[in-house]
């Protein structure tokens, strides 16, 4: 119903707004600085969009990202400049075989002078962490990390320490140079929220790359840079939030969960598919599917969940839960063909 026109002058110009024009107005703002976040981060990794998507959906569910590609394709520069654009301290950690689990949770230090031991905390403590290489450091040193991601808090002793209300870890590994490593086991992978893979920079983005690399050697020349545009933490967690009211129709949602059901039971829908997945993905990854769904209609703008939006993100969901068996290995098969043959089977709603 249309208000009267005389009404908006009753209280006189400085009347309050309606709360349904205050929150329009807010998440207008919100979108308007993630959209700016974008940009920035898009200008500085050229031929990068689906990995700073990522990025950005990975802050918005909450979650982890693991990235797998080849040296040189911008993967710390991604995460430094993620962090260089938030309100948030940065961590890096290079992974090497001789790390120890202190090295990265932190220790506890004698102080004879008072006679006590103090805590000193280590990187995992920074809100931003990039584990550099996380596949070249021991077991034990990776269950520290991962265990940290899942319960948001470290035990040292008898004391335990939480970890930042803002903590994003974004995990490396590369796909070549695998002697000496220590692959993650499955059951681990699966506390990241996606496993992006990255590849190569087509030919106008790899000039663009050029073109930056001569405009920032020329600028590290200058005495002074221009500051960026740092977003409060707050906003990140407000974002979280509407990503949260976020429309998801009941035919979606089922969509989701048959997905994941048939990567248990692909029998239902092909049996040469059943006999080649050993394992399927766990309830955690119908968690992660819709909440990273949810982020990426919120980064476009919409209040509402499509199917394409469901599509789109899950080989990065899913592809690192859903596991080849044997046969399928020695035929070639891997994560990556498997979610897309789920993709293909499961009807669309």
């Amino acid at each position: 119903m249309n208000a009267n026109p005389d009404d908006s002058t009753m209280d006189g110009p400085t009347a309050a707004a309606s709360p349904a024009t205050q929150s329009s107005q807010a998440d207008t703002r919100l979108h308007s600085a993630f959209q700016r976040l974008r940009d920035g981060l898009c200008e500085t990794i050229v031929g990068q969009a689906e990995l700073v998507e990522r990025l950005l959906i990975a802050l918005l569910a909450d979650g982890h990202l693991l990235v797998e590609g080849a040296p040189g394709l911008a993967k710390t520069t991604a995460i430094r400049a993620l962090a260089s654009r938030l309100q948030a301290d940065f961590a890096r950690v290079q992974f090497t075989p001789d790390l120890l689990p202190a090295d990265l949770t932190g220790t506890e230090v004698w102080r004879p002078q008072e006679g006590r031991f103090e805590f000193q905390p280590g990187p995992i403590f920074h809100p931003i962490l990039l584990a550099d290489e996380i596949n070249r450091a021991p077991a034990k040193v990776q269950s520290a990390l991962l265990e940290a991601m899942g319960e948001r808090q470290v035990t040292v002793g008898r004391h335990t320490y939480p970890l930042p209300q803002l903590f994003l870890v974004m995990a490396t590994q590369n796909p070549i140079e695998q002697e000496g490593t220590f692959p993650l086991p499955e059951a681990q992978l699966d506390r990241f929220l996606m496993h992006v893979r990255i590849g190569y920079p087509e030919a106008d983005a790899e000039a663009e790359i050029l073109r930056l690399a001569r405009e920032r050697a020329r600028d590290a020349l200058q005495p002074a840079a221009a500051l960026l545009e740092r977003m409060p933490v707050e906003d990140v967690f407000t974002a979280r939030a509407a990503v949260l009211d976020l429309h998801v129709a009941p035919q979606l949602e089922r969509y989701l969960i048959e997905l994941v059901l048939a990567s248990r039971d692909a029998g239902r829908y092909d049996p040469q598919l059943a006999r080649r997945i050993a394992w399927g993905a766990s309830p955690r990854g119908s968690i992660a599917l819709e909440r990273c769904a949810r982020a990426r209609a919120w980064l476009a703008g919409r209040d509402y969940v499509t199917p394409e939006d469901v599509r789109a993100i899950a080989p990065d969901v899913l592809r690192h839960r859903v596991l080849p068996s044997y046969e399928a290995t020695a035929e070639g098969w891997d994560g990556d063909k498997l979610v897309a043959m789920l993709l293909d089977i499961v009807p669309l709603p």
